[in-house]
């Protein structure tokens, strides 16, 4: 099954495999409890290659939508779900040669009740004014093991079939008609 949210130069990069083009993967990590140093909500983000990449986020993004941010080279490995009708896609995530600044930042996490937001976003080297997939994969870290050498997180999709329907929680707070 073809994947409709890539774009046809991502697709043509992919069955072409052209010498000068070549696909930049980026992962980026986003938690509440990830400041900067002026106290301002931050993100962690790396590109799978060998030097730092400039990447203009789509509109839609989460954090610092429509702006260019820098990723990090990183070395990582991931497996995108697949294209097909599982019930909840999960995919694992291995980070090697962690800074110890990133290791900070998950330990601020663990601390808190929220779960890490991670958004994949491919860019090609030759067109990095936005993502070559709308929209990118957003999951969720359930899993995550960090020894000194690498990190390892097992990401999900949101689980949409174990959520309550509906969402509101109708109280006799909020809608005092319901008391007697």
């Amino acid at each position: 099954m073809t994947d409709a949210t890539l774009t046809e130069a991502l697709k043509e990069a992919y069955a072409s495999a052209p010498s000068d083009v070549t696909i930049l993967h980026t992962l980026e990590l986003r938690h509440p409890s990830f400041v900067d140093a002026s106290g301002k909500k931050t993100a962690i983000r790396v590109v799978r290659d060998n030097i730092n990449h400039k990447c203009k986020l789509e509109s839609t993004a989460p954090l610092d939508a429509n702006k260019t941010v820098e990723f990090v080279a990183m070395a990582f490995d991931l497996q995108l779900p697949p294209v097909e009708t599982v019930p909840v896609p999960e995919i694992t995530l291995s980070l090697d040669n962690v800074s110890t600044e990133l290791i900070q930042y998950l330990d601020n996490a663990i601390e808190t009740q929220d779960m890490i937001e991670m958004t994949y976003r491919p860019y090609l080297s030759s067109d990095k004014s936005c993502p070559q997939m709308d929209p990118p994969i957003t999951l969720v870290i359930t899993d995550i093991q960090v020894d000194v050498l690498k990190i390892t997180a097992t990401a999900r999709m949101m689980d949409i079939g174990n959520k309550s329907f509906p969402s509101e929680n109708y109280t006799v707070k909020k809608y005092p008609g319901l008391s007697r």
